[in-house]
């Protein structure tokens, strides 16, 4: 009887030292999390119960538990690797299904799918036009080589102040080409909807009446319309038009693109001084743009940045837990799979409920403490050499009984 007491106190031994090796192994794998491995006692037993006075029948392996608790945060220098501040895991798909993970080490394969080094790919939330994201559906994160689409231009901000000192010019009427019939010009670069830039002018000319002015505007040395009037109170404000809006008639693209209808927004316009000033000139076009960059927010919004200044959304980072994170299945490559045991899974985005914040540029090390591994690895070996020493008196009292004579 006391060899198999002695043999399971071997196994349980043995199972320690296992799974003490696979924690030290795994000190460097990011988002690895440690085991710790749990033994029972065990007794016989009949349909009576037990016997006041029974021994016991050694031990067994009863649990190998992950422990999920936060390892390191290391700091890289690569955009799409992502760590978890607090809990969570990452979503990832392949052909055998979804997984969960700690590791963040991302990248983005051929084909522009962000994916780990197993081929799992990140999943996310798609983006909704309204500009939120679809909470009830994954789908692959992928980043897109197309080129951002251009946007017409249709509305012209001008900041500016026409001196009050001003006289009218000396030459009528007013051509482009001579710059004594007008007192003031500035330009800016408009875009149609091809993402074509055109270059449009904008004169300023002082009429004969008090505060009274003349804007003319060209694009691309084409007259856009005929003059518009502008009027100042005696106080420097814009009163003419009402609201400051100028809507130019349409400028025909000889490109093909569609016709340029373009507001000027003037309401910040004012007549001060003898001091011709432009504080601000802004239109809300742009051209075709490629992507630059990635930006990757704390709740775990993936967004391109392209060349043309704008950025678009590309996905939600899916963020997943459960109730019971220790029932989880695991599946090597610091991956876990749903079971019962786990529970359902809850989704959500980073920062949200509880769910921890996501931090780009960063991966999580392994939670493995070494000296705390050491120091089991010591305390198992001495089980395993008791537990030895045992078998070993085992059989020399054994050997004692063969050799009555």
């Amino acid at each position: 009887m006391s060899f198999n007491v002695a043999l399971s106190g071997l196994n349980a031994a043995s199972a320690d030292l296992n799974v003490t090796a696979n924690n030290i192994a795994n000190a460097n794998t990011s988002g690895f999390k440690s085991a710790r491995a749990e033994f029972g006692d065990v007794f016989a037993s009949t349909a009576y119960g037990l016997s006041k006075i029974a021994t016991g029948n050694g031990s067994r392996l009863q649990d190998i538990r992950q422990q999920f608790k936060q390892g390191n945060i290391n700091y890289t220098e690569n955009t799409l690797d992502l760590a978890v501040s607090g809990e969570g895991f990452f979503t990832v798909r392949d052909g055998s299904g979804i997984a969960y993970t700690r590791a963040g080490a991302f990248g983005a394969n051929r084909d522009g799918y962000v994916t780990n080094n197993s081929g799992q790919r990140l999943q996310v939330f798609p983006p909704l036009a309204s500009g939120a994201f679809d909470t009830a559906n994954l789908s692959d994160l992928r980043l897109s080589t197309a080129d951002s689409a251009p946007k017409a231009s249709g509305l012209l901000e001008v900041v500016a102040n026409l001196p009050a000192s001003a006289s009218v010019p000396t030459t009528t009427p007013f051509s482009a080409t001579d710059p004594t019939s007008y007192n003031q010009a500035t330009s800016v670069t408009l875009y149609d909807s091809l993402g074509a830039s055109h270059s449009a002018n904008l004169y300023f000319v002082k009429g004969a009446a008090a505060g009274a002015w003349d804007v003319q505007v060209t694009v691309d040395g084409a007259s856009a319309g005929t003059a518009q009037t502008l009027q100042f109170d005696s106080a420097g404000a814009l009163t003419t038009p009402v609201g400051g809006q100028l809507t130019l008639p349409a400028v025909t693209m000889a490109n093909g693109a569609a016709d340029l209808n373009l507001t000027l927004d003037m309401d910040s316009l004012s007549q001060y001084g003898d001091t011709f000033s432009v504080s601000r000139l802004t239109q809300d076009g742009y051209a075709t743009g490629s992507l630059t960059g990635l930006d990757i927010s704390e709740d775990g919004i993936v967004e391109g940045r392209y060349s043309n200044g704008q950025s678009v959304a590309l996905g939600q980072v899916a963020m997943a837990n459960f109730s019971n994170p220790n029932g989880l299945k695991k599946l090597g490559d610091s991956a876990w799979s749903e079971t019962m045991d786990s529970g359902p899974v809850l989704r959500g985005s980073a920062g949200a409920g509880s769910f921890g914040q996501l931090q780009s540029g960063a991966l999580e090390a392994s939670n493995v403490d070494l000296t705390a591994q050491l120091v089991n690895m010591i305390t198992a070996q001495r089980n395993f050499q008791a537990n030895a020493q045992m078998i070993q008196t085992s059989d020399a009292i054994t050997q004692t009984i063969i050799n009555i004579r």
